[in-house]
Parts: structure tokens; C-alpha cells; sequence
């Protein structure tokens, strides 16, 4: 079975796609999210991800948490719109390092829950993995998980496992909008 490395935001996102990937890979997830603001909130996120997938028996590998480079990477674009550059950015910062330590840790293939929200862009998060893909030499699955009712599915999965769910997409900027 071919081994996916997953990079993911929340437990809610997660689980959905963690059950469609199983069927064909062996997953573990990487926890990567120095967007998320304020840190008491990243962790409750970080807590809610640890318990699940114990509970499904899931490896989880935690990124560095680092807002302040984030906040340094997306300078200049606080005011930009949810799918804007601001968005790109933050993807790219962490696509880019999902794919490096796929790689590095040996995994055939990495991809993201990042598409399952209506919020977010699956054509310019797909675009970022492809690119990444052949930057590191490393397979990215394509995806747009709200498809097919994948949303929709990763809500009910949510209210019935009681997760913590989010009222905004993680960082302080997405707050006001």
C-alpha cells in the first residue's frame, strides 16, 4: 500500500478525507498551520487533531509552529480577500513544506484537506501541489474534497464525533471577514 503523507488544518477537515484516503493509502498526517492565530487556538485545533486520530490509530507528525514567519511571508497582504494572495501564500508556505518532508521521510505521495472547505480554492491549491510535486520529485494527488458531497460528509462526521469546530479559517485576518 502506497503511503501518504496529509497535510491538514483541523480534525473536521480531516476525517472525511482521512476515510476516503484509507481506502487506497496508508495516511499520516502532518499537522502544519504557523497561520493559525492566536496560539491558544492552534492548539485546541493541534488537541482535537491528536485525539482523533489516536482514536482511528493515524500517525500525526507536527510541524514547527512559527506565526511570526508566517506573518513575514504574508506582509503587505493582510487586507486581501479569503482565496486572495494572501491565501496563495499561506498555501504555498505550507504545501511546500508538506512535500519537503514527504519527501524527506520517504512517502510516495502527499496531498491536503486544504480543498475540502467551499472557502478555499482547489484549483490554485492543486496548481501549488503540481508545481511543488515536480520540485521535489514526489507524486501530489489532486483534489477537491467538496465534491461529491465531501463537505457536507466531514460535517456530519464532525457533529458526530463532537469535534471543536471553528468559527474562521485560522489566521487573525480571515477573523474580520
Amino acid at each position: 500500500m502506497l503511503k501518504v503523507f496529509l497535510h491538514s488544518c483541523c480534525a473536521p477537515c480531516s476525517a472525511y478525507v482521512i476515510q476516503e484516503l484509507q481506502k487506497e493509502y496508508e495516511v499520516t498526517l502532518f499537522y502544519f498551520n504557523p497561520n493559525i492565530f492566536p496560539k491558544e487556538e492552534y492548539q485546541k485545533r493541534f488537541q482535537e487533531a491528536q485525539k482523533y486520530l489516536k482514536k482511528i490509530k493515524v500517525d500525526l507528525i507536527e510541524g514547527k509552529y512559527d506565526h511570526n514567519l508566517w506573518l513575514e511571508q504574508v506582509k503587505g497582504y493582510e487586507q486581501e480577500p479569503e482565496r486572495g494572495k494572501r491565501c496563495y501564500i499561506c498555501y504555498q508556505m505550507r504545501l511546500e513544506k508538506t512535500a519537503k518532508k514527504a519527501k524527506e521521510l520517504g512517502f510516495d505521495i502527499f496531498c491536503s484537506t486544504l480543498s475540502i472547505s467551499p472557502h478555499k480554492d482547489a484549483e490554485m491549491i492543486n496548481q501549488i501541489g503540481l508545481e511543488l510535486a515536480e520540485k521535489y520529485n514526489i507524486k501530489y494527488l489532486e483534489s477537491d474534497w467538496k465534491k461529491q458531497e465531501g463537505f457536507k460528509k466531514a460535517c456530519d462526521i464532525s457533529r458526530e464525533e463532537g469535534f471543536y469546530r471553528q468559527s474562521y479559517c485560522g489566521c487573525e485576518f480571515s477573523m474580520k471577514h
